[in-house]
């Protein structure tokens, strides 16, 4: 099995997946998710990895200022999303990306369903 870096975009995901399988990489690919609690954290953690933040999701953090409620409920709902799209796409497990804070992780694991 392997794991992928964080990411927003599960187009991405299941292209890369479709791509390693026509050169005939048949392992499970189970996708990086990183919940999103704290923008400035999050931002950084990006850029210093070269994961890609979409536009959509950086404008819209960026309209929360310091509003730490409403960029974890924003967080959570972009995060559930995804995973429902990656799940109903059959990645077949789902990585969480927790930098030690498992709260929003349960949140999201009991949300899902997955519990």
């Amino acid at each position: 099995a392997a794991l992928t870096q964080f990411f927003f975009n599960p187009d991405a995901y299941f292209y890369f997946v479709e791509r390693i399988q026509k050169e005939g990489v048949n392992i499970p690919i189970a996708p990086g998710i990183m919940p999103i609690t704290n923008a400035s954290n999050l931002i950084r953690f990006a850029d210093g990895t070269g994961a890609e933040i979409p536009r959509w999701i950086r404008k819209q953090l960026a309209t929360y200022g310091d509003d730490t409620a409403s960029i974890k409920a924003f967080g959570h709902e972009v995060i559930v999303k995804l995973c429902e799209r990656l799940i109903a796409g059959g990645a077949p497990s789902l990585h969480f990306y927790t930098m030690n804070t498992t709260d929003p992780t349960r949140q999201l694991v009991l949300d899902l369903g997955l519990a």
